[in-house]
């Protein structure tokens, strides 16, 4: 199943997607048990979605906010202001904003926000497929990777 043959209504929404965006997802955005994520995802975070992937390759860089480096909460933030929201500057500043959900109901655009004894140290936006776009550290770019612990929570840009 993809984007383009099961969900005209996503295409219908925001214009042609990126062949880059469906590349990156694999060409897939499904949930496990079938749904597609891309259904009930909003404009703005399917926006901000396909700016992070655009920034596919960008050096990470502490504190950077774009438009050509970026730390993990500079993309983030960077993302969704391009697609009309405003963020907090920090992870755990997002993470206090935003709508937390359940893993079974996280969308597509979503962030997804890495803990360890409560403290969030990192933050991508939700590609669908158990993946992220994210900026994960120094010598490291903007990456699409897979999410790799369950020590995750979800949060909806509102």
């Amino acid at each position: 199943m993809t984007a383009q043959t099961h969900c005209p209504s996503l295409l219908s929404r925001t214009g042609a997607v990126s062949a880059l965006t469906l590349a990156a997802v694999g060409g897939s955005l499904l949930v496990p048990g079938g749904a597609s994520e891309a259904h009930a995802a909003s404009a703005h975070a399917l926006k901000a979605l396909k700016v992070a992937a655009s920034k596919r390759g960008a050096p990470y860089r502490w504190g950077a906010t774009g438009p050509y480096r970026f730390d993990c909460s500079g993309l983030t933030l960077y993302s969704y202001k391009k697609a009309g929201k405003r963020l907090p500057r920090t992870a755990q500043a997002q993470y206090n904003r935003t709508r937390h959900i359940s893993a079974s109901r996280r969308q597509v655009g979503d962030l997804v926000f890495f803990r360890s004894g409560g403290y969030v140290y990192h933050v991508g936006i939700y590609a669908g497929g158990g993946r992220i776009w994210h900026s994960p550290k120094t010598g490291s770019v903007v990456k699409l990777s897979k999410i790799w612990t369950k020590s995750v929570r979800y949060g909806r840009v509102r």
